[in-house]
Parts: structure tokens; C-alpha cells; sequence
């Protein structure tokens, strides 16, 4: 019988606030791609591209303003 084997990969805090992060930027309006991209970014702050879009601010001109 062949044996199966088992890969753990824990999750570090950083991935954790990383996917919170990104969890945030979809439920703001962001795709997917675009949320974990900015969430993996530290130097943008979270609140402000949350801001962005409650404003009005087309993504596309959100993304430019915070990359």
C-alpha cells in the first residue's frame, strides 16, 4: 500500500495580514488580482485605497494613484 505524504505549510502572520488585506480591497470593489497585488504592497496604505473607490474614483485611476 502506498503511503501518502503529508506537506503542512503554516501560514505566517504576514500571510494572514496579507490576505485580510486583500480580503478588504475585494469587498471595497477591487478584482481579485488587483487586491492581492496591492495587499503584498506595504507601502500603500490600506485605508486610502479603500477611500479611493468609496469616493468615486474609477479603479483604474485608483491602481495609477496608488502604484
Amino acid at each position: 500500500m502506498a503511503t501518502a505524504e503529508l506537506h503542512v505549510v503554516e501560514e505566517t502572520e504576514m500571510d494572514r495580514v496579507e490576505s485580510w488585506r486583500a480580503e478588504e480591497l475585494i469587498r471595497a470593489g477591487y478584482t481579485a488580482s488587483d487586491a492581492v497585488a496591492l495587499a503584498a504592497r506595504h507601502d500603500i496604505d490600506l485605508h486610502h485605497a479603500v477611500e479611493l473607490l468609496e469616493q468615486g474614483c474609477p479603479i483604474e485611476l485608483a491602481l495609477d494613484i496608488l502604484i
